[in-house]
């Protein structure tokens, strides 16, 4: 692919990668098979994507609920969207779980 016809995103994975390495190699795994048009490079607790212009960054956000969904964490993470002046892309967050107890 030529830099003209494609767009950089960003995931980050950092809280993922805490709960279990194995997640994250899924998860690459998951992303290539799901939308091989993509190309992948890790950087630490970062993905890079690589994409068509084409393609939306909401596709992606998909997937990665899809994948959360499989491996049974939807429970406990959430992809969340970000925009910096350098990178856009999403977090997978840990969610926050609110606790009420009743006297």
């Amino acid at each position: 692919m030529s830099e003209v016809d494609t767009k950089e995103i960003y995931i980050n994975i950092k809280d993922l990668s805490f709960l279990k390495e194995e997640y994250v190699e899924d998860l690459l795994r998951f992303l290539e098979e799901q939308l091989p048009q993509i190309e992948l490079s890790r950087n630490g607790n970062e993905l890079e994507i690589v994409m068509p212009l084409k393609l939306s960054k909401r596709a992606v956000k998909l997937r990665i609920k899809k994948f959360l969904y499989r491996k049974n964490l939807n429970e406990k993470y959430r992809p969340i969207s970000y925009n910096t002046s350098k990178k856009q892309g999403y977090m997978i967050k840990e969610k926050k779980v609110l606790e009420l107890t009743y006297y």
